[in-house]
Order: C-alpha cells, then sequence, then structure tokens
C-alpha cells in the first residue's frame, strides 16, 4: 500500500489515486488533487472532519455567513440616525463612511476575482469573514473610548444624582437657553473628526470581506456543485442571506430600546428625538459570531471530494481539459476585458443593475430615517418596520422566485422580461411614496421656523430642546419661540413664559400671555405609516423576486474562463457607478433639505428637522428615475437573450434514462458546455 493511499485512509478519505489511473488507461494522473480536498488546518484535522466536506454543508455554512455579513451591513444602517445624533454627524457625511466598504470592494473584486482562482478559495473566503470581525471590534470601540456622551447622560436621573424628574425638570429649565440678547458660545465637541474617520475604516476592511465573499465564495460553489442543484442551492443560499437584513435590523430595534447606557435611568422616553439607543451592544454579538463563520470556513478544502471526483473522471474521458494554474499577465487581463465588453448581454445587465442600485440603495440605507422624519416614529420602529417585516416579504421573494426558476426553467429572455417587469413595478410604488405623507409632519415641519423674530434672540447655538405651543405648534427650542422666562407646572412639566416669537392664531396679544410647554406636540402619522407599509412590503416582495434571475443571466452569458473576473467586473462596475456614488448623492439630498441643524464650533453637526413635503418628493422622484432607466435597460437584455442558454435541456432525458451511471450524466452535461460557449456552470 502506497503511503498516499495509507494517509488517504486514515483520514477517512477515498484514495483517488488508483481510479484515476485506471480511467485513464493505465497512466498515472497528471496532478494528485487528494493533496486539495482534504478538510482542516493546523491542529484541527482528523477522520471526523473529511465527512463534512460536502456541497451541501458548505451551501449551508456559506448561507449563514452572508447571513451575519448582510445583518452587519443592516445593523448599522440600522443605527445610523443613533451615531449622527450621538458624534454630530451630518447626512452627507454618513453617506461618504458607508462607501468607505465599496471603495475598498472596487480594489479587491477585480484583483480576487482575477487572481485567488488558483489559491485556497475556502480560506480567502474564511479571511474575508475575518475582516467583518475586525469590522465590528472598530465600531463598537467608539463607544468605550468617548463613552455615552454629556448630552445623554443630561437626560438621566442619575446626572447630578436627582432624586426624581421634577428636581430635574426644576434644575433642567435653569439651563435651558431663553431669547438672549447676546450671542451665545458655539457648543464644544471633543475630537469631532475621530468617529467619522474610525467608521469610515471600519467600513472600508468591511468592504474586503464583503467582496471576497461574492467573488471567491460564488466562484467556489460554482465551481463544487452539481449544474443540476444550481437554482436550489442559490435559493438556499439567497435566503440565508436574506434573512441578515432582517434579523440585523430587529437586532437594531431591540439594542436602540435599551438606553445608550443601560445601567443608567434616562428621563425621555424612546418616542423623544434625542434619545439615543445602545447602539453598540450588537456589534459585540455580531463580532463573536462572524469570528466563529470565519473559524468554519477555513475548515473546508481547496475543493470539494465530490468536484474533484467529477473533474478527475471528465479528464480521463477528455470532456475536460486538466485544470492548469499559470500566472497571468496584464495582456490576459486587458484581453478578458475585451471579451466581456464585447458581451451585449453582460453589459446591458449589469448596468441594469447598477442603476437598478443606485435609486434602490437610497431605500436600503435612509428608510429608518425616512421613517423616523416622515411618520415621526421612534428609530427603535423605524429599524423593525425596515427589518423584521419588510425583509421578511424580501426572503418570501427568494424562495418563491428560486422554485418557479427550479420547476419551470424559464428561458433567458423570459427572465429579462420579468426583471424589467419588476423595475417598473418598483417605479409604480415609489410613486405611491410620494402621495402617502403626513400632513401633522409637513406642518411641524413647515411651521418649527420662526421668521425674523427668533434671530434677535442668538439661537444658532441652543441645543435642540422642542417646546409645544397651545396651537400644537412644536419649536426647535425655548430661544427659538422667543421665550423669556419659565416655571414649573403642578403636573411636573416645564412651561415657558413670554414667547414673543409664537405663531398668533387665537391667542391673546402681548408676549406675557404667550406660552408652550417643554417637549414636542404629539403627531399621529400611524395610518399613513401603515399605508407607507403596506406598499413598501409588497415591493420588497416583487424585487426579491429578481434577484436568482439576475445573477443567473450574469453567470450564464459570460465564457467558463471569465467567471470569476466577470464577477470582479461587475463589483468595480457597480461601485463606481452606485455604491460609491449613490450614498453620497442620497445623504447631500437629504441636508439639502434640512431645516434644524445641531451645529458644533468645528461642523454643523447632525440635522434635527427637515422640510419633510419637499423631501418627499425629491427623495422619491429621483429615486424612481434612476429605477427606471434600469428597468429600460432590461429591455435591452431581454432583446439580446434570445440564443442565451440557462439549462441543459439535454440533462432531463439522461435523468428519465435507466442504468446510467453518474459519469455519462457529466458527460452529457460537458458536451452541451463545450458546444454552447454561452451557457456557464453555476
Amino acid at each position: 500500500m502506497s503511503l498516499d493511499k495509507k494517509q488517504e485512509q486514515a483520514e477517512g478519505l477515498p484514495f483517488l489515486g488508483d481510479a484515476s489511473a485506471k480511467s485513464n488507461n493505465g497512466k498515472p494522473p497528471k496532478e494528485k488533487p487528494h493533496k486539495d480536498i482534504r478538510c482542516g488546518f493546523w491542529i484541527f484535522k482528523g477522520s471526523m472532519l473529511q465527512r463534512l466536506a460536502t456541497e451541501k454543508l458548505f451551501v449551508v455554512i456559506y448561507g449563514i455567513g452572508g447571513c451575519f455579513l448582510s445583518m452587519s451591513l443592516a445593523y448599522f444602517n440600522g443605527t445610523i440616525t443613533t451615531l449622527e445624533k450621538r458624534y454630530k454627524i451630518p447626512t452627507k457625511m454618513s453617506g461618504m463612511i458607508i462607501v468607505g466598504n465599496d471603495i475598498s470592494m472596487m480594489i479587491t473584486s477585480v484583483l480576487a476575482g482575477y487572481y485567488i482562482h488558483k489559491g485556497h478559495r475556502a480560506r480567502w473566503i474564511g479571511f474575508g469573514f475575518f475582516t467583518i470581525f475586525i469590522f465590528c471590534l472598530l465600531t463598537c470601540s467608539l463607544h468605550f473610548i468617548y463613552g455615552a456622551g454629556e448630552d445623554a447622560l443630561k437626560l438621566t436621573r442619575q446626572y447630578g444624582d436627582f432624586k426624581n424628574i421634577s428636581e430635574y425638570l426644576t434644575t433642567a429649565h435653569k439651563e435651558q437657553k431663553l431669547c438672549m440678547t447676546k450671542e451665545s458660545g458655539c457648543v464644544q465637541q471633543d475630537g469631532t473628526w475621530v468617529p467619522p474617520l474610525v467608521l469610515f475604516v471600519g467600513q472600508f476592511v468591511a468592504g474586503i470581506g464583503i467582496s471576497l465573499f461574492w467573488t471567491v465564495g460564488i466562484a467556489y460553489m460554482d465551481d463544487n456543485t452539481s449544474k443540476d442543484k444550481t437554482p436550489a442551492l442559490l435559493s438556499i443560499s439567497a435566503f440565508l442571506r436574506m434573512l441578515g437584513p432582517a434579523i440585523g435590523y430587529s437586532l437594531a430595534s431591540v439594542c436602540l430600546r435599551w438606553y445608550i447606557e443601560p445601567n443608567l435611568e434616562p428621563l425621555i422616553k424612546p418616542g423623544d428625538p434625542r434619545w439615543l439607543g445602545a447602539w453598540w451592544l450588537g456589534w459585540l454579538i455580531l463580532a463573536v459570531i462572524t469570528f466563529i463563520i470565519a473559524f468554519f470556513m477555513f475548515m473546508f478544502p481547496k475543493e470539494l471530494p465530490s468536484a474533484n471526483a467529477r473533474r478527475l473522471e471528465l479528464e480521463a474521458t477528455g470532456m475536460q481539459d486538466p485544470k492548469e494554474h499559470k500566472d497571468l499577465s496584464i495582456s490576459d487581463l486587458l484581453r478578458s476585458i475585451k471579451r466581456l465588453a464585447a458581451n451585449k448581454v453582460y453589459m446591458y445587465n449589469t448596468f441594469a443593475t447598477s442603476f437598478y442600485l443606485f435609486g434602490y440603495l437610497a431605500y436600503w440605507i435612509f428608510t429608518p430615517k425616512y421613517i423616523e422624519t416622515q411618520y415621526r416614529q421612534s428609530a427603535s420602529m423605524a429599524t423593525m418596520a425596515t427589518g423584521t417585516l419588510a425583509l421578511g416579504f424580501s426572503a418570501v421573494g427568494v424562495l418563491l422566485s428560486g422554485y418557479i426558476v427550479s420547476k419551470y426553467k424559464p428561458s433567458a429572455r423570459a427572465m429579462a422580461a420579468w426583471n424589467a417587469t419588476v423595475d417598473f413595478l418598483t417605479v409604480a410604488g415609489i410613486l405611491l411614496y410620494v402621495v402617502i405623507g403626513c400632513e401633522g409632519s409637513d406642518q411641524l415641519s413647515s411651521m418649527a421656523i420662526s421668521d425674523s423674530c427668533s434671530t434677535s434672540c442668538h439661537c444658532e447655538y441652543v441645543h435642540y430642546a422642542p417646546i409645544c405651543s397651545p396651537d400644537n405648534v412644536t419649536y426647535i427650542s425655548a430661544c427659538h419661540a422667543g421665550c423669556t422666562g419659565s416655571s414649573k407646572t403642578p403636573l411636573g412639566r416645564t412651561m415657558f413664559t413670554g414667547c414673543a416669537c409664537l405663531h398668533p392664531t387665537n391667542t391673546t396679544s402681548g408676549s406675557e400671555f404667550q406660552y408652550a410647554l417643554d417637549g414636542a406636540c404629539p403627531v399621529d402619522c400611524t395610518r399613513q405609516f401603515i399605508v407607507f407599509l403596506v406598499v413598501m412590503c409588497f415591493l420588497k416582495l416583487v424585487g426579491a423576486t429578481s434577484k436568482s434571475t439576475n445573477l443567473l443571466i450574469s453567470l450564464r452569458c459570460i465564457e467558463p474562463e471569465d467567471k470569476s473576473f466577470a464577477l470582479g467586473l461587475g463589483g468595480l462596475i457597480g461601485s463606481l457607478t452606485a455604491f460609491i456614488p449613490g450614498p453620497i448623492f442620497f445623504g447631500w439630498l437629504l441636508d439639502k433639505y434640512c431645516l434644524v441643524w445641531g451645529k458644533t464650533c468645528s461642523n454643523k453637526g447632525n440635522c434635527w428637522l427637515y422640510d419633510t413635503h419637499s423631501l418627499r418628493y425629491a427623495f422619491n422622484l429621483t429615486s424612481g428615475f434612476f429605477i427606471l432607466l434600469g428597468g429600460l435597460l432590461n429591455i435591452g437584455v431581454w432583446y439580446h437573450a434570445k440564443d442565451l442558454l440557462i439549462f441543459d435541456e439535454e440533462q432531463k432525458e439522461t435523468d428519465k434514462s435507466d442504468g446510467k451511471a453518474d459519469s455519462f450524466n457529466l458527460t452529457s452535461k460537458f458536451q452541451v458546455v463545450k458546444v454552447s460557449k454561452e451557457t456557464e456552470e453555476l
């Protein structure tokens, strides 16, 4: 017995050397693939682990890993408004922070897709998950460096050792800035540039992991699974990934219900715009889980045993050339780009996806903020609605499309037509968003800003501390309302008097009779919010059904040798045209309609109040325009995809034949691949 055979039997692996030699007319195999199919690394090896190197288990681990990867991104989006309030970050800067992962993806995707295919791809995927672990630690480190912040601590019972809320209000209203004859000093904020920088670096590191997950992970799954299982495995993996955003937003909702310092007792409720939730708790949970996923991914071999056996048999029968790993040059890279640029289906589909993503990223990132500003919901409620409810419909859409594609095997043209239909339906839903406004929210935004009356009170650097007038109009602060005095009501609320800048309707003339109470006026947007949720859930369901069909077209329309590189180039194009400019543009658009800034000495801080009516029109119509362009390009995909093959039609007859060996099935499949260069394995 040879040494190789003894070693493989000791590890519980089938000995492939003799079989491959016999099937190759007695000639020795050209390579020893058994060295690449051993499961485990370092001291984590053994015969027990070898049984785990299966296609199904990889898809499950890969899908779960994708779930937590997307979960971390969704968690960041769900807590972004809290981060803006805590660290005085404008929305435009938030958009620039978010594109950090897209910049690194742009750099990594092409290089990874072109060069890593000859390395140990499973371990590269594991390294990608380790970068997500670093991203989680970097993000939550801000809380341990800067703490909750004085603004948040002032709103707790323990601050100043107050015994009850009445005592706090008695002292707090004295600190409330009233109408001042002299200009107040600006608000000092320590290290205002450090938190955005740390958040950007964390996003940049995360982008490396995302790129490796997509470009290397999909190619590894593609090469190590049989073509018959493609739609089902793709659907399972996508379904597990789709659970990530829903769980991520739900985790954000739960964490934001806790005060930023859970061991302190807040004096305000979560519905108060000044509420800061415990945004940092979720990152600790995500860090632990992503580290475990990275460890398991390192366990998988360079090539799964089942895929290795299929490849050796095909090489032995001459149906597939042996794999050759050669150094790839710049000229090879340019030739691959030229081939893909001449592929009309690939280019139309790629740019259709880019336009769709540019428009839809606005909702993916800023939906919680949109719900908070338009429908006056708490940060916890906004993230819960965006995650658990809406993205649950996305998961159903992915499973439904996977089932339909697997069962009915639609043509490439049918898939492209459906993708275009989804885009047009999305535009129709966005037009409904425009008309789903809340009158109370619009009134709050339009009347909260006093006219030139408050300019003489020097309120530029006054903290956001809303008060409510008898006419149910919310003002930014007592200073902006021109109030000159304050007192405490029998119920413990602070009443501000002498408010000269209130809009008089039925009030008696004379500022001494104009008063307001602390806290924002109640606004009921529940009905409009529910209607918005219904439309959003429908769009999530419909939009998710095009994910599998879009990816199938992308992979089937390219040459086998360009598969990994095409995924990387698609990531590059998506980053340049959508993922990088999209968040920055829509962040700028949101800031453009800001009415109240929380200014500090170093910057204008975060936005406290928006012009909701104008913002609703600008935000939705702009998004709808770009998604419409994507739909028009999908018509081009439909036109050029008439000869594109998605499935092996001959495989149906092969599956029905009796007594056929698996090698015949594989041979038949690869014959179709060799005849039609446009048909690609997934």
